[in-house]
């Protein structure tokens, strides 16, 4: 039995490696996505041949994962419960294509992920199969054996001599990519309790952020970065370094309680500083190019196409059909944002688009021939027939 592992060199994978040899006695091709997670990217492929796996398949994702996934979910402004990102639901789709492309050429029947039962990612990987490959299997350790949670997972590595990045005084689990870094789990679970405050990788403390406030310019063509500070930048080059200005700054440090697709309530800590710099320019430049009731729309389906990515459904054609509206919408989306970061914010201090709908003619507030005033009675006269009357006058 050959089986193709979604291997991160973690806690949950490495000890799956291990566990699947003894419990299923196959041959394990760890395969790893590179979506910018960093350092352990390079030492994946060596471990998980020390742990005892026939093949170390390590695969540069990177500009898949923001040219097809983290770019078009900007493009369509998604935001999951108004604050996350959705930086793991965007790798899970990009990873999966990988792992059936690997199945496919290792001549595996089988793929094998770390999720929990709980979790979402289970529903992201399978979905993503099911879609994609219905005929390759999948084994979800977290469902069939008998180890209760990560102080089992600890010990069941101790014992076999398989080193892990996880320690039962800092339990949290994190995952990684160009996007974010997640924290969740452990120290996390009691949602009272502040994060540690040597936990986050990507962003400084606000509070440490420099003194003195940066000015940012971001350029979009139909929605999607090309520039920063008028440098056009390949797309992994633009996120990464929107990353290290915006965590400089302390910028995306998000921590909610999100309503998991499950159905269980769960606190995430995130760091989107890149993401969330990207999403404000991107909104700046728009609210001068789009029409009122076209923009409108385009946020009435904001949070169902967050759900769809959140929930899994990356290959459905609810989603294929969801993207192409909101690509259409972001067509005249082209210009530039100007941003300030200071300490933990960022905010739009100006705009710019050739495709700019906004006349300064209307809407100043000094003399014009283009605005008559007086019209505006007959607009809320008219406007206010259906409802004369009906907050607080009597009722028949």
């Amino acid at each position: 039995m050959k089986v193709v592992l979604a291997y991160s060199g973690g806690l949950d994978t490495s000890v799956i490696l291990a566990w699947l040899r003894d419990e299923y006695d196959a041959e394990v091709i760890a395969y790893t996505a590179d979506v910018g997670q960093g350092s352990e990217v390079a030492e994946a492929a060596e471990k998980a041949l020390a742990t005892g796996a026939i093949a170390g398949v390590v695969d540069d994702l990177k500009e898949s994962f923001v040219n097809d996934a983290v770019f078009p979910a900007l493009r369509a402004a998604a935001v999951y419960e108004s604050e996350y990102l959705l930086g793991t639901s965007l790798a899970r789709p990009i990873i999966s294509q990988g792992l059936i492309k690997t199945a496919r050429e290792y001549g595996a029947d089988t793929i094998s992920h770390g999720a929990t039962g709980k979790g979402n990612d289970q529903v992201r990987f399978e979905l993503a199969t099911a879609a994609l490959a219905p005929d390759l299997k999948t084994i979800a350790p977290w469902r069939e054996w008998d180890l209760g949670g990560r102080s089992d997972l600890i010990s069941y590595a101790e014992a076999r001599g398989i080193p892990v990045p996880v320690t039962r005084d800092a339990p949290y689990s994190m995952d990684a990519n160009l996007l974010h870094i997640s924290y969740e789990g452990g120290v996390l679970e009691d949602p009272w309790a502040a994060p540690p405050a040597d936990m986050f990788r990507m962003t400084v403390d606000p509070t440490d952020a420099p003194d003195d406030p940066q000015e940012l310019t971001i350029g979009f063509e139909a929605g999607t970065p090309v520039s920063v500070d008028g440098t056009r930048l390949s797309p992994v080059e633009l996120l990464a370094g929107l990353n290290e200005i915006g965590g400089r700054h302390g910028v995306g440090r998000v921590d909610i309680v999100e309503n998991r697709f499950v159905g269980i309530k769960s606190r995430g800590v995130y760091e989107t500083p890149g993401g969330t710099l990207l999403h404000i320019g991107r909104r700046a430049v728009e609210s001068i190019a789009l029409d009122r009731e076209v923009l409108h729309l385009r946020d009435d389906l904001v949070s169902r196409y967050a759900r769809i990515v959140y929930n899994g459904f990356w290959f459905s054609p609810e989603r294929i059909a969801l993207q192409e509206t909101m690509d259409s919408i972001q067509e005249p989306v082209t210009g530039e944002a100007r941003l300030i970061l200071y300490k933990g914010s960022a905010r739009v201090v100006g705009r710019r688009s050739p495709n700019s709908l906004y006349d300064e003619e209307e809407a100043t507030f000094e003399a014009d021939d283009v605005y008559r005033q007086a019209d505006a009675e007959g607009f809320i006269r008219l406007n206010a027939l259906r409802i004369r009357g009906y907050g607080t006058g009597p009722r028949s």
